[in-house]
This record gives C-alpha cells, sequence and structure tokens, in this order.
C-alpha cells in the first residue's frame, strides 16, 4: 500500500526537483543544515522580514501567496516568484530581485535550521508567489502598517 507524501514531503520534494544540484540538497538536509538551492524554476525576491510578513495578508486573500522562506537571525525574508518578477518589481526599492538561480540557503521543509524556516511552505505544486500581488504589497501605494516600515 502506498501513502501520500505529508505536505513537508512533497514541498521537499518540489526544491530537489527544482535545484540544478538535488543530490547536494539532499546530503546538506540529511546533515541537518542549510543547502544552497539553486533553481531555474522561479526568481527570489528579498525583503524586510517584518514587512514581508505583513504582506502575506493581503496575498494570501488575494490567492497570490506562495513559498516565503524567513531568517529571524538575519531579519530576511525571501520570496519565491514567476521567473519574469523583474519585470515587475524592479521599480520598488524595498524590494532585491536575485538572480535565477541564485544560491537560497534554506532548510527542509517543516524544519528551522539557524533561525531560518519557511513561513509558507512549498507544496509541491510549484505555486509561487504572484509578483504582480507583491509588487502591489509592497509598493507605494500598499496598505501595509507604518510600522513595517521602520
Amino acid at each position: 500500500m502506498t501513502t501520500k507524501p505529508t505536505a513537508a514531503e512533497a514541498g521537499t520534494a518540489w526544491l530537489v526537483q527544482c535545484s540544478v544540484q538535488p543530490a547536494a540538497l539532499r546530503r546538506a538536509w540529511a546533515a541537518d543544515t542549510l543547502a544552497a538551492v539553486r533553481s531555474d524554476a522561479w526568481r527570489v525576491v528579498e525583503a524586510d522580514l517584518l514587512r514581508s510578513i505583513d504582506a502575506m495578508r493581503p496575498l494570501f486573500r488575494a490567492g497570490a501567496l506562495g513559498p516565503l522562506l524567513v531568517s529571524t537571525e538575519r531579519r530576511r525574508a525571501w520570496w519565491l516568484t514567476a521567473l519574469d518578477a523583474e519585470g515587475h518589481l524592479d521599480d520598488i526599492p524595498a524590494l532585491t530581485i536575485r538572480p535565477v538561480r541564485w544560491p537560497l540557503l534554506c532548510p527542509e521543509v517543516g524544519h528551522s535550521v539557524y533561525g531560518c524556516a519557511w513561513l509558507e511552505a512549498p507544496d509541491g505544486t510549484g505555486k509561487l508567489t504572484d509578483p504582480i500581488a507583491l509588487g502591489a504589497a509592497f509598493g507605494p501605494g500598499s496598505t501595509l502598517s507604518a510600522e513595517a516600515f521602520r
């Protein structure tokens, strides 16, 4: 009898499948450390942690929320978005668009390592954060609280 993988297993399998170095990921995660995920399947968009947490609610409501990795130690967050994200986000100072294959240091889904964890985990379906909605959440007309901008 086969069992359906858990959400964490499905998310981890998806990260491995998207990686250009799947064996390296598995080795790092087996050693309970962060792995450098490099992918041709998404762009990483970096932002402030607290501002990112505030942005989650409107993105969730819009059905546009995808994987979000956070580091409490570095107070940073990394959104996984579509490959064409740069065209939608390059004029928003609060966001840094990383190049394709940028090494995203992350733990296995469902684990926390060195203060780094998936706040919104990959679910295995390939869903990414919509870059247009992300831009709206961080752009000049956003409704994020003033607290998030400090």
